[in-house]
């Protein structure tokens, strides 16, 4: 019996609006804080200083939430019809990024605990799986995108380079505190593990 399956258009505007959602909502708690600020009559510069760390976190989880949703936009622009296991994996991974707001709210506005970086670093992992679980899933259903088996393979690599990467960072945040997130800048070594997980595969 084939499964049934469905056209993606509305699949990916859903995504679209998920993401523009969570994108938004990481700014307001620093408009909550610049309605304080206003109320308390403090200056510009002293409510950038007094809220860097929420400035810093805001930025940090834009942009991760971009990079996430244009590998999303690259690996679904080429899918052809969508099943009712691949709504599931995306409505795992739209969890994900919904919930990525709370984390950085505490990240921006709370010390920093080993428990903030396991829900803060561990959400960014529990994304970049459910990217993956997309991709094996259209390995073992090739009918259902127009890509071929091996750039399905080394996009898969990359996420599993990347889910290491983030297993690395996660301890280092939470208990080595001169570091703490700026271990997440060893994402920038993707492509060299990404290369050595090639070499292992083969």
């Amino acid at each position: 019996m084939t499964a049934q399956t469905f056209a993606p258009e509305r699949l990916k505007a859903f995504v679209d609006a998920v993401v523009a959602i969570a994108m938004t909502l990481l700014i307001l708690p620093l408009l909550e804080s610049v309605s304080e600020a206003a109320n308390d009559g403090t200056s510009t510069g002293a409510f950038l200083a007094e809220h860097r760390g929420q400035i810093v976190s805001f930025l940090l989880s834009f942009v991760l939430i971009a990079l996430f949703w244009m590998e999303h936009h690259r690996q679904y622009e080429r899918v052809l019809r969508v099943t009712s296991p691949l709504l599931f994996i995306n409505a795992a991974w739209m969890l994900t990024i919904v919930w990525l707001p709370v984390p950085t709210a505490m990240l921006g506005q709370m010390d920093t605990d080993p428990l903030q970086a396991l829900l803060y670093i561990g959400t960014l992992t529990m994304t970049q799986a459910a990217t993956l679980a997309g991709k094996l899933y259209l390995m073992r259903h090739p009918t259902l995108s127009d890509f071929t088996a091996e750039k399905l393979r080394r996009g898969a690599i990359g996420d599993i380079a990347a889910i290491i990467l983030f297993c690395v960072a996660l301890p280092i945040a939470a208990w080595v505190h001169p570091i703490g997130y700026f271990a997440l800048l060893l994402l920038v070594f993707s492509t060299p593990v990404e290369k050595l997980l090639e070499r292992l595969r083969r």
